[in-house]
């Protein structure tokens, strides 16, 4: 097989497997015609196979995807051009297959699929070659983006020095489990108690003891909150003079910046869990897609709290410290179709009780749902691997 024809359709991973598997001289794409005749969308093939090392000769060819005998008329003709040619049907319209098959019937040519569900190929006529030929690709989170025509940018984290604190997460996640109920309030008392995000900015701060004038017999934050937080190493040097002042520092600018924002012990954990469960090739927080490479004058991006990559299968997860709104769960689902498509997994995950609704539609859009009763009782590392099919049941 000199040459493969692809049946290009709107899930991109089914666009380049086959290519990627079985290195064939050219692809030849049967596409519809806003593809055949946008640069920009073919460019995005290219870029992403220049991207992955490989240099295959890639031709668009228009076709309707609706008309069999339009469909048939096309694969005729590449036939004619290219005989050493081989059929993937992993892709396409129900009409496209149907050509395919009629296709594949008077001409003889080797014709295989792809199999999600068994991940590996599988030969429908004449293509041995790919009889059970599993599918061992590892992507990372930078490819799916690639393939869409979109743009890993760098988010609020450093990815690069989340393996220097990969001992502190469950500490940090278990004091704020133990306080859960108050810490929006923690977070507010170390915003006011430091200067920003400044990496300049002293670490050591004092405050008043009390919350405020008119409330004399508050605190200013929950005492054992910060005794936890010194105990785990996030701050030190803790001084309490009771009715006066609180002194103490931050332990380093980082650990200063996750005190500061609500969110961000969640999603440390859910990106330890990942880590930790040791079935992910690569995991990312904080990954800011842009999409204006492949929406025209549009600027459009997006923040996922968590991407983890499994071969080529990748996880989207959200993180809330509130309620799942419907806006959180439609905006996954959009993330997901486009940057991951049919196989991708999504999990939406909160740190308070889900309804029935937000579960009912969450369950509509193929999300799955990870609520703050599942962390106080239930094994989250397990439920990942189960969401992602990697547990010895469902292999």
């Amino acid at each position: 097989m000199e040459t493969l024809i692809e049946l290009y359709g709107e899930r991109a991973t089914e666009n380049i497997i086959g290519p990627e598997i079985f290195m064939p001289k050219r692809v030849v794409y049967l596409c519809l015609p806003e593809v055949a005749q946008d640069k920009a969308k073919q460019n995005i093939l290219r870029n992403f196979f220049a991207h992955r090392g490989l240099s295959f000769e890639i031709e668009f060819i228009e076709s309707s995807f609706y008309r069999t005998d339009k469909i048939l008329t096309q694969l005729r003709k590449i036939k004619d051009k290219y005989p050493d040619c081989a059929l993937d049907v992993t892709g396409g319209t129900d009409a496209a297959l149907i050509a395919a098959g009629m296709f594949c019937s008077e001409a003889n040519v080797p014709t295989f699929t792809y199999s999600r569900k068994k991940n590996c190929f599988y030969d429908i006529n004449q293509a041995s070659f790919a009889e059970n030929i599993p599918c061992k690709l590892n992507y990372i989170v930078e490819d799916f983006f690639l393939m869409t025509g979109g743009i890993l940018r760098e988010g609020r984290v450093d990815n690069n020095i989340l393996t220097d604190y990969e001992d502190s997460y469950e500490a940090f996640f278990d004091v704020f489990l133990h306080h859960r109920k108050s810490w929006p309030a923690a977070v507010s008392y170390f915003q006011r108690a430091s200067r920003g995000n400044d990496p300049y900015a002293p670490l050591k701060t004092t405050t008043s003891y009390y919350k405020n004038e008119n409330h004399s017999d508050t605190p200013a934050v929950n005492l054992d909150l910060l005794q936890e937080l010194e105990k785990i190493g996030y701050i030190t040097n803790l001084h309490i003079e009771e009715g006066k002042s609180i002194q103490f520092s931050f332990a380093d600018h980082q650990r200063r910046v996750w005190l500061r924002d609500v969110g961000s012990v969640l999603e440390l954990y859910m990106y330890h869990i990942c880590k930790k469960s040791a079935i992910f090739n690569d995991v990312i927080s904080s990954a800011i897609v842009d999409w204006d490479s492949s929406m025209g004058n549009k600027s459009i991006r997006n923040e996922i709290d968590v991407v983890a990559t499994r071969g080529v299968v990748p996880l989207f997860i959200s993180c809330k410290a509130c309620d799942i709104k419907t806006v959180a769960l439609n905006e996954l689902a959009i993330i997901k179709d486009r940057f991951g498509g049919k196989g991708a997994k999504a999990v939406i995950v909160t740190t308070e009780h889900c309804n029935s609704m937000a579960r009912h539609r969450a369950a509509q859009l193929g999300i799955a749902v990870i609520d703050i009763e599942e962390f106080e009782t239930g094994d989250i590392e397990e439920r990942i691997k189960i969401i992602m099919k990697a547990t010895p049941e469902s292999s």
